[in-house]
């Protein structure tokens, strides 16, 4: 394990990940429904919705209802998801060489793979949304009084006027996505976690319920564009179907990793010997 494998690595599968052919990421037409519907309910929630419930967030909900969802809301930082997918991936470029066996290479490959798809599909939409909130600068609820939901002070870059879209419900809807898409089995859970999360964030008053469907727009179509950018590569997922390669079991992974360990036993040996 050293730096010299890592920055290889990293730089081979950058080039992977390089522009596929344009029509192979053009959207299906369910999904293009599917955005122009969150969009239509946004407008509809500004119209019909957020003042309303900007007032039963502050002033009908006991307190120690809030103080509950001041704790969950936490939950929904992309940090628990980006620091340790970073670390797997860093560490897996760095284990990763021509001393293992091809099987123990392909099989950490694919965890890498796999590890690299949702760091990407949970932080490009964040980003995104990182920087268009601050453009938009829609004022949060508790900004004028709790009665404006259109309050708007373009580019003010404070974080007061960056409510829509909200950046919790971008992570929480795309990491449920991204999760969901390689391991079908959680999406019950993880739809769990995002619609609490995005209720949260109306709770504690931090957002307005628009701001919280922008963000599963964008949460949403990040993670797909992210998807088909991997399948149109044959990364992770099909090309045709979007459906996600069967990955390695976690016998094949243990296996990999021990022989990563075994690998290197002998230069730490060595090195304590100089």
């Amino acid at each position: 394990m050293n730096a010299r494998n890592a920055l290889t690595n990293l730089e081979r599968w950058s080039r992977a990940l390089a522009p596929p052919p344009v029509k192979l990421l053009r959207p299906s037409l369910p999904a293009v429904a599917a955005a122009i519907a969150l969009l239509a309910a946004t407008v509809a929630s500004m119209i019909l919705l957020d003042t309303a419930a900007s007032d039963w967030a502050t002033h009908r909900l006991p307190q120690w209802f809030r103080a509950i969802f001041e704790d969950i809301t936490n939950l929904g930082l992309s940090g628990w998801f980006l620091i340790p997918l970073a670390f797997i991936l860093l560490g897996l470029a760095a284990a990763i060489s021509p001393a293992l066996s091809r099987a123990a290479q392909a099989t950490l490959t694919a965890v890498a793979a796999r590890c690299g798809f949702l760091f990407l599909a949970i932080g490009a939409p964040g980003l995104f949304v990182t920087v268009v909130k601050r453009l938009i600068g829609r004022a949060r609820p508790y900004v004028g009084g709790h009665d404006d939901p259109f309050s708007y002070l373009p580019f003010a870059w404070r974080p007061e006027y960056a409510s829509m879209p909200s950046g919790h419900a971008t992570t929480a809807v795309s990491a449920a996505i991204a999760i969901g898409a390689i391991w079908p089995r959680t999406r019950p859970v993880m739809w769990i976690y995002a619609f609490v999360i995005m209720f949260s964030r109306v709770v504690v008053g931090a957002h307005h319920p628009s701001d919280v469907i922008a963000g599963a727009l964008a949460g949403a179509a990040g993670a797909y564009l992210v998807r088909r950018w991997f399948a149109a590569r044959r990364l992770v997922f099909g090309g045709r179907d979007l459906h996600a390669f069967a990955g390695p079991s976690w016998r094949r992974i243990r296996s990999a990793l021990g022989e990563v360990l075994a690998k290197t036993r002998p230069i730490e040996r060595a090195r304590d010997a100089l």
